[in-house]
C-alpha cells in the first residue's frame, strides 16, 4: 500500500462526466489526484485524440513527454483507439494507452508505474491495428539489429521494464538503458512503444 500511496496523477479530462468516471477508478486504485506534483499525467477522453487535446492544450506542450527531463510523463485512458489517434499519441511520447472500461484498479496502478519509468503498455489489438495501418512519413528501419538489441526489443514488446529485461539478459539496467537509446536512434523513434511498433512492422522481431 505504501507504493500505491506515493502515486499521484494530474488528471486532464474532456468533460465533467469523463472526469468523474476517471476519479472513481483512481479512487479504487488508491491513486491520489495532485496536479501540483504528479507522478504522471492521465489524459482521459472518449477517443485518444480527445484525451490528448485535453492534456496538450498548447503547441508548446506537444513535446515528447517520456524523455528524461522533457516535461510530463503522459498516459491515455480512452474508449476508442483510431489508428490516427494512436499514432499521434505514440509520436507525442505517450507510452501507455488503456481501455477505459477494461482497466481494473490493479492494472491502473501497474500502468502508472510503467508510465513513471517510461515503460510501454499498449493493448494488443491496438498495437496490431497500429502495425497494419498505413503510416505517414515512413522512416526506413535498419535491416538488422545486434543480438542484444533484438533481445531487448522482444522483451520490451512483451511489456517488461528495464529491471526485468536486465535480469533476463544477466546484465545491468544501465546496459539496458544504453541499448534502448541506441535502438531509438537507429529506428528514429521517440519512445519505447514506437520502437516496438516500428521493429515489428519492419520484421526485426
Amino acid at each position: 500500500m505504501t507504493a500505491v500511496a506515493q502515486l499521484r496523477v494530474r488528471l486532464d479530462a474532456t468533460d465533467a462526466t469523463v472526469r468523474a468516471g476517471a476519479l472513481e477508478l483512481l479512487s479504487r486504485a488508491g491513486i491520489t489526484v495532485d496536479p501540483a506534483e504528479p507522478t504522471v499525467t492521465l489524459a482521459v477522453g472518449g477517443t485518444v485524440e480527445e484525451a490528448l487535446d485535453a492534456a496538450l492544450t498548447t503547441p508548446e506542450q506537444a513535446l515528447p513527454v517520456t524523455e528524461p527531463g522533457r516535461g510530463r510523463r503522459l498516459m491515455v485512458l480512452a474508449d476508442t483507439f483510431a489508428p490516427a489517434g494512436v499514432l499521434r499519441a505514440v509520436r507525442t511520447g505517450v507510452s501507455v494507452l488503456l481501455h477505459t472500461r477494461r482497466t481494473t484498479a490493479d492494472q491502473l496502478v501497474a500502468a502508472v508505474h510503467s508510465a513513471r519509468h517510461g515503460d510501454g503498455r499498449l493493448p494488443s489489438e491496438v498495437l496490431a491495428r497500429l502495425l497494419s495501418g498505413p503510416e505517414t512519413a515512413v522512416v526506413t528501419a535498419p535491416r538488422t539489429l545486434t543480438a542484444r538489441q533484438t533481445a531487448v526489443l522482444t522483451l520490451m514488446a512483451d511489456g517488461h521494464g528495464n529491471a526485468a529485461i536486465a535480469r533476463s539478459l544477466s546484465c545491468s539496467e544501465h546496459t539496458v538503458k544504453n541499448v534502448i537509446y541506441e535502438l531509438m536512434a537507429r529506428l528514429q523513434v521517440r519512445n519505447r512503444s514506437h520502437a516496438v511498433a516500428r521493429a515489428v512492422r519492419a520484421g526485426l522481431i
